[in-house]
């Protein structure tokens, strides 16, 4: 197993310290020009459809999609996981408080970059075996001219997509939740497995409608929950709030003046770990939730394109920076030793005592579990791309075994896997982003009125 650390350590280092961060950043700024702040002027917009369509009991979803909300819902549950408790605590503690602000960076001009790959997932949605589907697999195969070129990376991205969510990535949530649970209550990671699976199983096998029924359910409470203990915590530790920024914002140029030399940060591992884990939590660029704004029932694909921006912010400026505000307010950051879920955990037993670890576990359980709902649904698009729904059971089941084993595998093998088969399925979805870019400015001049008269070629 170290063995197989170092080998996986070495090649995160070829991926994570160059090519994707130019890759992530590049394209998110180029969208972000060429699309005039996308980002910006929009953000209004989103904001009304997600909380003008907010809905507890929305209409069923099936073959023909979900509506706008339960498909964003369906979107930050996989975003808002063990990205922003786990996630953001693995950054700081291997880059510093300073990799916070390279994640707020890496979010902005993602925000761009996700408004992408919503709009061409509801260009290209298409139906298999009459059910709504899409993402970038489609996308990728249907927009490059280039049929054979278009096909190839079509299915590399479907496979490393398969790898990296639905296996390698719900892994990392199986694992977090067990490790919390083990922390706060002593309770066995194999047995947590077991339920977690089972429990996802249930929904797995109800097919879209009981995935959409779940998430629309879960997201806004257990957001609303965390939001609210979050900001009780920073308000226990208000003289801290200020020193805190300070922290953030210094030490992503220099680490040292917040850290001491002795702990040995630079500022490359605070880009580093900042975008990679900034990355796993927003997911923008990365080709995951195109799935689940591809089934939108919207009457422009720019509509939905607005509500992508917003759930990143959510995901990143509000949840995620909440809880690396807990975790510096509180000193946690300050103590050696801990590291991911256990470094979230601490920060809140700092300030709440008992209850701080026991509601970090229980937040944690949600959270994840979501995203595992919503990862398993956008390896099941790319199932159907490769295979049709007859494969579906199979990997249903696939998906729980994996649950199980990676509840009990050592973290940072998790981790480091995760991040590398998400660097793999960016590669493709980027390259196709940046080809089809024309398409994508040439939709958001029609709805925006620049281009009422023309038709949206593909």
């Amino acid at each position: 197993m170290d063995l197989l650390l170092d080998f996986v350590i070495k090649v995160n280092g070829v991926l994570w310290d160059s090519v994707l961060l130019v890759l992530l950043l590049g394209t998110g700024l180029y969208f972000t020009v060429r699309l005039k702040f996308v980002q910006i002027r929009k953000f209004g917009e989103g904001f009304r459809r997600i909380f003008g369509g907010l809905n507890l009991r929305g209409k069923k979803a099936g073959e023909d999609g979900m509506s706008s909300f339960q498909a964003v819902a369906t979107a930050i549950a996989a975003q808002v996981g063990t990205g922003n408790l786990a996630g953001a605590a693995t950054a700081i503690a291997s880059g510093g408080p300073g990799a916070i602000f390279w994640m707020w960076v890496s979010a902005f001009f993602g925000m761009s970059t996700i408004y992408a790959e919503a709009v061409l997932a509801q260009l290209f949605r298409t139906k298999v075996e009459g059910e709504v589907t899409g993402g970038p697999a489609y996308y990728i195969k249907n927009g490059i001219k280039n049929k054979k070129i278009g096909s190839f990376l079509a299915t590399f991205f479907a496979i490393a997509c398969i790898l990296a969510l639905a296996f390698m990535g719900n892994a990392v949530q199986a694992n977090s939740i067990s490790d919390a649970f083990n922390n706060a209550f002593g309770f066995s990671p194999l047995i947590i497995g077991i339920l977690v699976s089972i429990l996802a199983g249930f929904v797995f096998f109800g097919g879209m409608g009981r995935i959409a029924s779940v998430t629309e359910k879960i997201v806004p409470i257990m957001a609303a929950f965390y939001i609210v203990t979050a900001v009780i915590i920073i308000g226990m530790n208000g003289s801290e709030i200020l020193p805190a920024f300070k922290a953030i914002v210094v030490g992503a140029f220099n680490p040292q003046a917040v850290m001491g030399g002795a702990i040995g940060v630079t500022v490359k591992q605070a880009v580093r770990y900042g975008v990679a884990r900034g990355l796993f939590s927003n997911e923008a660029g990365m080709g995951s939730t195109p799935h689940a704004h591809a089934v939108a029932k919207v009457k422009h694909p720019c509509e939905q394109g607005s509500v992508a921006i917003v759930s990143v912010f959510i995901d990143t400026f509000v949840i995620l920076t909440l809880t690396a505000l807990a975790i510096i307010t509180s000193g946690a950051n300050n103590m050696e030793g801990l590291k991911g879920i256990a470094l979230t955990q601490k920060a809140f037993e700092l300030t709440l005592g008992n209850f701080g670890q026991g509601f970090i576990a229980i937040c944690l359980l949600f959270f994840a579990f979501s995203t595992i709902i919503g990862w398993y649904f956008f390896g099941e698009s790319n199932i159907k791309y490769l295979f049709g729904k007859k494969a579906l059971n199979i990997y249903r089941i696939l998906v729980m075994v994996i649950i199980v084993i990676g509840s009990t595998l050592k973290v940072d093998l998790v981790w480091e896997l995760a991040d590398t088969f998400n660097g793999l399925m960016v590669i493709p979805n980027l390259i196709a982003l940046l080809v089809l870019s024309g398409l994508v400015v040439k939709s958001s001049r029609e709805y925006d009125g620049v281009e009422k008269d023309k038709d949206i070629e593909i």
